[in-house]
């Protein structure tokens, strides 16, 4: 069985469990004489999933607007939807009334992550999860760890010298690294590389059927997860035995005041790993791509990081958190990737009672879907919003419509650390090494993440 006849498949299940929720929906919808917002549910059963991950998501998002307005209705993955792609409304959704709309994630996924992970739950808890994360990622936490994220990246691309390679591929490796560095710390080496491979065994049944039977990913994943729960009490166990202070993420957890139990703080581990890693990875190798076809830009971030190498002296060659904030012009170059490609179209709310929008009704259970694609890519916010244009954030955006990493409680926690990781290894990339993509790299293959063709094979050699 290939893997459009499991996507088809798996579509086709989800959308016969919620079959009889949608029913119950729009026959309650009637009665309130209230209308749905317009649009098409698709076909029967599938809705418009598969229309959604086999195009080009700009295409699919754009034309929606286009014939529907900036709210829509859908049915994708199993699930009755709204979709809004107006600045205020994303704001009303995420910030505004947010209370309204709990974050929420595809059954398998959050029995993958853990339960009690942050993205799932609203009120105190995540509040106090959200302090903790932020805690550990804060500038003045992560800047004490410049010099470790750079021997991370002069190891990943030494290791990468003269060789063809999958750059995402590649890419979710050198995230994959430092979000243990920044989970873990120095310490715990001798659990690094099983932490690895169970996890690499989990993230295969993401986007699985959750069908628990032997021999399945969705089985061989739960396992996995098993595995990874069980290396992080060992872990646990040290530390607390050790009791010595730790000021990566799992010290901000374990706190005693804190008083999470090891499956609350499991979850939460796992949960960064999977927020830290390929999303971060997808931004790298946009980014890859974007220098290639954009030589000026590429130049330009040369120069400005070949500066920062002539200011330092002979003997002390390590970046520092100060260097990173000499970085404007490849700073606006992450920002300029991050809309154009927009790795996160969108983000999952489910209304947790009828909420009337807009003079629509949303039913109570529906998803709601701010599409951060459709902000990112309007020319009301952006003018010529497909070039690819750094300059345009040398202006701050207008409020509400450049949201790379969420808006409101929900927003990444994380997003200090990506930017850091990014710029740390875009130093020494442009600064030692030329590339070249080997192959057609003007296509895009879709799916829960928009990648450049291929994973963008490219080939590396020192200057």
């Amino acid at each position: 069985m290939n893997c459009l006849t499991v996507f088809c498949v798996l579509v086709l299940v989800l959308s016969l469990l919620s079959l009889h929720r949608l029913l119950q929906s729009l026959s309650s919808v009637r009665s309130r004489k209230l209308p749905l917002p317009p649009g098409s549910m698709g076909w029967p059963y599938i809705g418009e999933t598969f229309q959604l991950y086999s195009q080009n998501p700009n295409f699919f998002f754009a034309s929606k607007v286009k014939k529907y307005g900036s709210i829509l209705k859908t049915h994708i993955l199993g699930c009755p939807c709204v979709m809004i792609s107006s600045p205020e409304a994303a704001k009303l959704v995420l910030v505004t009334r947010d209370s309204l709309f709990k974050p929420t994630f595809p059954a398998s996924k959050e029995r993958m992550l853990g339960k009690q992970a942050i993205f799932f739950h609203q009120g105190e808890y995540h509040s106090k999860l959200r302090k903790l994360v932020l805690r550990a990622f804060k500038p003045e936490s992560i800047k004490n760890i410049v010099s470790d994220i750079e021997s991370i990246a002069i190891g990943s691309l030494k290791s990468w010298e003269g060789q063809l390679i999958n750059t995402f591929q590649e890419m979710k490796t050198y995230a994959f690294n430092v979000a243990l560095l920044s989970i873990l710390g120095k310490d715990d080496v001798l659990y690094r590389e099983d932490l690895k491979r169970f996890y690499y065994i989990l993230e295969k049944g993401y986007n699985s059927m959750p069908i628990n039977l032997p021999g399945t990913l969705f089985n061989k994943s739960m396992k996995a997860r098993k595995e990874l729960a069980q290396i992080l009490a060992k872990i646990l166990l040290t530390r607390r035995q050790t009791e010595q202070n730790h000021h990566d993420l799992l010290g901000s957890f374990m706190g005693d005041k804190e008083g999470l139990t090891n499956e609350q703080i499991a979850d939460n581990i796992i949960g960064v790993i999977f927020a830290a890693r390929d999303t971060t990875a997808s931004v790298l190798t946009w980014i890859v791509k974007y220098l290639v076809e954009n030589p000026s830009v590429h130049q330009a971030v040369v120069e400005e990081q070949e500066a920062i190498v002539r200011e330092k002296s002979d003997e002390d060659k390590v970046l520092t958190w100060a260097d990173t904030k000499k970085m404007p012009i490849t700073s606006r170059v992450i920002q300029e990737t991050l809309r154009v490609a927009s790795i996160l179209s969108f983000t999952f709310r489910e209304a947790v009672e009828d909420v009337e929008f807009e003079g629509y009704l949303i039913p109570k259970g529906w998803k709601v879907l701010p599409v951060f694609r459709n902000i990112h890519h309007s020319p009301d916010n952006f003018p010529e919003p497909d070039k690819f244009d750094p300059s345009r954030f040398k202006v701050a955006p207008k409020p509400n419509t450049f949201l790379p990493f969420g808006n409101g409680t929900h927003s990444c926690p994380g997003n200090e650390l990506a930017k850091l990781e990014i710029l740390v290894l875009l130093h020494h990339l442009t600064t030692k090494y030329r590339w070249s993509v080997v192959g057609p790299h003007s296509g895009i293959q879709y799916g829960p993440f928009a990648l450049p063709q291929n994973g963008l094979p490219i080939h590396l050699s020192l200057k």
